[in-house]
């Protein structure tokens, strides 16, 4: 029942933004392409055949249902051993011996491939973990058991997403000693360059494979490519590459979209981006979650809040639970826009943040958009929070934002309290804080000789803005002297004098 309500809980959020985003979009993507059912397809094969051939056509589907069952049984086995060796991570040695205590299963061959394999793959998002797997069985090759270019392919790749780029090429090396240097090793050891920057090292391995008698450039290596130069905002080599791909009439996968997109994302331009999109769209590849998500975050970045909420929409529910770095994205979206819902959208979307996910420009961001927007308790729970969290603003702009609010709402005991933290709190304080708490104490003299001690106290001298809220706080309460003395303050530095204090 707890679960229930907890899910009902998060649906009702997700109603909510949905009905503000007015989400009516999903005509503008590509439905999934049909495919005949197994009857349909089964009744035309009958149609064409003679009955007495009838059993002999079913037999293939029992030889697929079999395949799919023994690539199922690799798949599981490797899962089973995979929770297995993550609890055990921590202890190296319990990690080999699970691994001893499965050699068989491991390194055992099937048409479909080994658990092995399957466990190298699964444990992609742990690199040192497969690093240690791939270790283990590098150690157990021998001429009954030799490793091939797929297994060194996996290693090289684990070592690279590890940050071992020395241990990549070395094993890309040994592998080459062996004879079984591949294109998917060649593409393996460029994957492990692009991961930590080296993108020189990615580009020359590339033209070491163009020059191998044997082994040719696969879309694989293209797509490094298109991704290295993206992540560098290297347009004219990504777009040169791109060009070479339809040149050379390779068949483009969805990956050749996606790193397309994030380039053009990273370089912000958002018409080739989108460009890029309606190509994707109109060709025989189908958009995927990555693909969605990258629009969103392009959308997102360009301030087009349409096709943003539109995307949003198709997608909320991957969004919503894994994708928070696309939540705080669509948060700045919405600060940057006019929209005139976009604190009750923003507020919708805070709640899906987790609490540990705190970010400081994040916050100092919602301090700033509450501020502008005279919401007075969510500023001050923001600034608390700040507070809590060590973060220091020293921004002019926001903090004016932040005592202009105050003013506002004429609160100067809030004000007081604000100014009194944040100077211990190391923040840059303003002269405009001081400036306003002499307007606001500007009926109560003695509160407003506190504030101008409290000046002296931070260095910060009187300027003419300050001489003249002086000048009319003692003229509203009849103090002549004072009056005087602030005039001659002003004619000892050379400020404009009010016409005011010299009557015709």
């Amino acid at each position: 029942m707890r679960r229930v309500w907890r899910f009902s809980s998060d649906a009702t959020r997700r109603a909510q933004l949905l009905l503000l985003l007015q989400s009516h979009y999903f005509h503008g993507f590509s439905n999934p392409k049909t495919t005949p059912s197994l009857a349909t397809a089964l009744s035309h094969h009958r149609n064409l055949n003679s009955v007495p051939n009838a059993c002999s056509d079913l037999i293939p589907l029992f030889t697929a249902k079999s395949c799919s069952s023994a690539k199922e049984d690799l798949i599981n086995k490797a899962s089973i051993l995979k929770n297995e060796l993550i609890r055990e991570s921590s202890d190296s040695a319990r990690v080999l011996s699970i691994l001893d205590d499965n050699s068989d299963t491991l390194i055992q061959r099937h048409p479909d491939g080994s658990v092995l394999l399957r466990l190298m793959n699964q444990l992609n998002s742990n690199p040192s973990l497969a690093l240690q797997v791939f270790s283990w069985r590098r150690k157990r090759s021998n001429v009954e058991n030799p490793m091939d270019a797929y297994e060194y392919s996996k290693g090289i790749k684990a070592a690279g997403r590890s940050g071992n780029v020395d241990l990549a090429v070395k094993l890309f090396k040994e592998a080459a000693v062996k004879g079984i240097k591949t294109t998917s090793t060649y593409n393996a050891l460029m994957g492990a360059c692009m991961s930590n920057g080296l993108a020189d090292n990615c580009q020359s391995l590339f033209c070491d494979l163009k020059r191998d008698p044997t082994c040719d450039p696969s879309i694989a290596t293209y797509n490094i490519l298109l991704s290295v130069f993206g992540r560098l905002m290297l347009v004219d080599h990504m777009e040169a590459t791109f060009r070479e791909i339809q040149k050379l009439t390779f068949t483009m996968n969805i990956c050749t979209y996606n790193h397309m997109i994030a380039g053009y994302i990273t370089a912000w331009m958002w018409d080739d981006m989108e460009n890029v999109f309606q190509m994707l769209k109109r060709s025989p590849v189908e958009p995927n979650m990555k693909t969605y998500m990258l629009m969103l975050r392009g959308y997102a970045n360009s301030g087009n809040l349409e096709k943003m909420e539109e995307i949003y929409s198709f997608i909320t529910d991957r969004v919503d639970i894994k994708e928070i770095s696309l939540i705080r994205c669509m948060i700045c979206a919405y600060s940057r826009s006019s929209d005139a819902d976009r604190l009750k959208k923003i507020e919708l979307l805070l709640k899906f943040i987790p609490g540990k996910e705190y970010r400081p420009w994040l916050n100092v961001l919602l301090i700033k958009l509450y501020a502008k927007e005279d919401w007075l308790e969510k500023m001050e729970n923001a600034i608390n929070e700040a507070f809590e969290h060590g973060t220091s603003i020293t921004t002019k702009g926001i903090l004016r934002c932040i005592v202009a609010t105050y003013y506002r709402y004429n609160a100067v005991e809030k004000l007081e309290n604000f100014v009194r933290r944040a100077e211990i709190s190391g923040w840059s304080i303003c002269r405009s804080a001081y400036h306003c708490k002499l307007v606001m104490y500007g009926s109560q003299l003695p509160l407003m000789h506190n504030v101008l001690e409290e000046m002296e106290m931070v260095n910060l001298e009187c300027t003419k803005k300050t001489l003249w809220i002086m000048y009319k706080a003692y003229m509203r309460n009849g103090q002549s002297s004072m009056v005087l003395k602030t005039l001659g303050q002003m004619f000892k530095h050379g400020y404009e004098v009010p016409l005011s204090a010299f009557p015709s």
